[in-house]
């Protein structure tokens, strides 16, 4: 008997959070990010903190799956002496897609993938942008009504051997 009320109680545990139960994220959003930063270059390697505005559309293609664009500005306080010059990566611009999964009324997962162009300021030299390509992947939570906490791991490969791994955390509202 208390191994099929324990299968009873796991059973209702897994239905209760499959996305066929659950709604998909759809329509606008907007978000601010802060979190942690960590840029490498051959070189160059430091740790700062990340920070920016991001916004993106949702757009349901199955009761379980929708399909979204992502678009986000964030700087950074990520700063190294090399060779006798500051070195900041500064700005960040992306722009690309995500697909969300529904795990309850509440809260969905994500992937995205896409764009990225980066800024590196070396002092007294100039700047430089970098192109690149950027994975991830995260989660939300609504919290009251339409607002939402979220939490996200990305990593950004950009041109001349320099990358970000990323660990942001969001607050934002979808309208």
């Amino acid at each position: 008997m208390k191994n099929f009320v324990s299968a009873v109680a796991f059973s209702t545990l897994v239905l209760a959070a499959t996305p066929a139960f659950a709604a998909t994220p759809t329509g606008g959003r907007v978000e601010a990010i802060v979190g942690y930063d960590h840029a490498k270059a051959s070189g160059f390697k430091d740790n700062g903190v990340l920070y920016g505005v991001g916004a993106g559309y949702d757009f349901a293609v199955a009761p379980s799956v929708s399909l979204g664009v992502d678009a986000e500005v964030s700087d950074s306080t990520v700063k190294e002496d090399f060779g006798g010059f500051d070195v900041t990566a500064g700005r960040d611009i992306y722009a690309g897609a995500r697909v969300s999964f529904p795990v309850s009324a509440a809260a969905n997962l994500y992937l995205k993938a896409g764009y990225t162009n980066a800024r590196i300021k070396a002092e007294d030299i100039g700047s430089d942008n970098l192109d690149g390509f950027r994975i991830g992947g995260g989660g939300q939570l609504a919290f009251s009504g339409k607002a939402y906490v979220g939490g996200e791991y990305r990593y950004s490969n950009y041109q001349d051997g320099f990358s970000r791994q990323q660990v942001a955390l969001t607050v934002g509202t979808h309208f």
